[in-house]
């Protein structure tokens, strides 16, 4: 396929697209394929197939990607050719049928429930990497063509040298969504300039925070928009290979990928001569075991290259020495998802949004105590305010907000005080958080911190390598003191101790793992150390979610065996 042709290929999807006269977007990701989506779908086939013998009902049914807000779904949005739109939530396979004869038969009445296009969820979001979610088949890409697919890369291709994309990317803002916040542009410059015969591109897409599924989504909902930024990532920096590493539990993203990249080798825009061009780049895929510590770049590569999966001292950094040796460029999932719009639209236009130092939008995963959960795409330095209060509604039953948790493990608790601090990379890391990959956990009065920062030492003490000393240990010290602090049978002097520890395991570990494990006690103790007081000099948890029914052992009578008790407690 040459680019004139991918442009007639399209161009045939959007006029084939136009002449229909109703189509039924069915989201079909992994949340609302769990609330039972999949039923919805083979009701609506099985029906339209009924009423429609003679083939002459011009609609169809599309089973998209996720569309937002998951504690909704099944979601079903229904697009007429007068261009009126509406969208319905908790469908089921009954409501589904009634649906068909509302819009078929002038039966007038159904029994789906409503979801306002007017929501806020809707309307305070902005769109980039989620741009094509909700609109399209992903096994099907025809459908994503017509939202212009592979033209960015067909420009790339055809106007640009791989210096000018390096440029533009970097002109861009745009910086790395994993969570480290390095500028993407630089990276891919310094891939560029390294001398090597080979070169190597990958896409992390070994997503593990607790609450976080923002890489997921996408690959679920748009893998051709992953595989086209790879595409040109690999045309600038000068590789002829790319890998897509996914996480283990997501075997419907990894499933859609395997098709995309199948389907887009069978059209000429991955493999060899792409586009008809002198560019050759081919994808594969390579499926983790579920080591969170693979989310690590060291890591990662390690597992790629068939060992186990664990990290390696920088430097040399993968720019300079990477998979087998040879210079590789890594960027998370949502970094690839952002490359094609800038490449369209220009450096100018991303860096509009956002702030000065950090610039376009960024995909969270709303969830916790809050009404509208599910994935957002916001710009930004908005508020943590409005994401929680207008796009999430608000907590339920009227409750109140306490705190709200990002960067997963490696992050961090932000109280209320702070909820009007913008959501950047500068102003989360001031506060003792940061962005991490996208997770956003909301959390109200019910909530014990010492009991949450607990709750993330046992994942990371889990998830630990055990490489290196300081996080094998002292995850482990530190999950004992915080279960000693939530079981009522810690001494004062354990918060120093615990602080001593995390400190030292901050600046001791080899990887990213062990150096921001201690990050949500840091964080908590911070600005919830009342809690921790209450919970060692009171024995008694402000939320009511611990059971301290022990003496502190510093009350106990001094002819007590405390090593015992110790032993026994923990």
């Amino acid at each position: 396929m040459n680019p004139t042709e991918l442009h007639e290929r399209a161009e045939q999807e959007r006029l084939r697209q136009q002449h229909l006269s109703l189509r039924l977007f069915l989201c079909y990701s992994t949340p609302c394929l769990s609330a039972g989506a999949d039923r919805v779908k083979a009701v609506l086939d099985e029906e339209i197939a009924a009423r429609n013998k003679d083939g002459r009902i011009d609609l169809e049914v599309v089973a998209t990607g996720c569309m937002g807000p998951c504690s909704r779904g099944p979601l079903l949005r229904i697009t007429q050719a007068d261009g009126s739109e509406k969208i319905y939530e908790h469908v089921t396979p009954e409501s589904a049928r009634t649906l068909l004869d509302a819009y078929l038969a002038d039966k007038g009445t159904h029994t789906a429930a409503e979801l306002s296009p007017d929501l806020p969820f809707f309307t305070q979001q902005t769109r980039i990497a989620l741009d094509n979610n909700g609109w399209i088949d992903p096994e099907k890409i025809e459908q994503s063509l017509a939202r212009g697919a592979y033209s960015a890369l067909a420009h790339t291709l055809q106007e640009m040298t791989p210096e000018q994309v390096c440029q533009e990317i970097t002109r861009s803002g745009l910086r790395g969504r994993g969570g480290g916040g390095y500028p993407t542009g630089v990276k891919w410059e310094l891939v560029r300039k390294a001398p090597g015969e080979r070169k190597y591109v990958v896409a992390n897409g070994d997503e593990g925070d607790p609450g976080a599924y923002m890489d997921r989504t996408i690959m679920e909902s748009d893998p051709h928009r992953v595989l086209e930024g790879m595409a040109i990532a690999g045309y600038a920096v000068g590789a002829e290979q790319g890998y897509i590493y996914v996480r283990g539990e997501y075997p419907l993203a990894a499933a859609r990928l395997a098709k995309a990249i199948k389907a887009a080798e069978k059209s000429g825009l991955l493999g060899s001569r792409v586009l008809d061009s002198g560019f050759n780049f081919r994808i594969d895929l390579r499926v983790g075991a579920g080591a969170f510590v693979c989310g690590e770049e060291t890591a990662l590569m390690t597992s790629i290259m068939g060992r186990r999966g664990q990290p390696v001292p920088r430097p040399p950094y993968p720019a300079q020495s990477g998979l087998w040796g040879c210079p590789t460029l890594i960027n998370n999932v949502e970094t690839f998802a952002n490359i094609a719009p800038i490449v369209k639209n220009g450096a100018a236009w991303f860096a509009g949004f956002g702030t000065e130092k950090s610039k376009g939008t960024k995909v969270f995963a709303l969830c916790g105590e809050v009404v509208n959960s599910g994935l957002i795409e916001v710009e930004m330095g908005i508020s943590l305010r409005r994401i929680v209060f207008d796009i999430g509604g608000g907590l339920p039953n009227d409750g109140r907000f306490k705190a709200a948790q990002t960067g997963g493990p490696s992050g961090g608790c932000i109280p209320a005080e702070h909820l009007d601090t913008p959501v950047d990379y500068e102003s989360l890391k001031d506060l003792g958080s940061m962005m991490g990959s996208g997770g956003l956990i909301v959390m109200n009065e019910t909530s014990c911190m010492p009991d949450v920062a607990k709750f993330f030492m046992e994942f990371c003490m889990d998830e630990s390598c055990g490489k290196c000393v300081p996080c094998r240990v002292g995850t482990v010290e530190m999950h004992r003191l915080l279960t000693r602090i939530t079981n009522g049978s810690a001494v004062p002097e354990d918060l120093e101790t615990l602080d001593e520890l995390c400190r030292l395991v901050q600046e001791t570990s080899l990887c990213g793992l062990g150096m921001t494990a201690p990050n949500p006690v840091l964080n908590t103790l911070l600005y919830f150390r009342d809690e921790y007081l209450a919970h060692v000099d009171e024995r008694r948890c402000p939320a009511g979610t611990c059971t301290l029914d022990q003496v502190p052992l510093y009350k106990l009578p001094e002819h007590v065996d405390r090593l015992a008790i110790i032993k026994e407690r923990s």
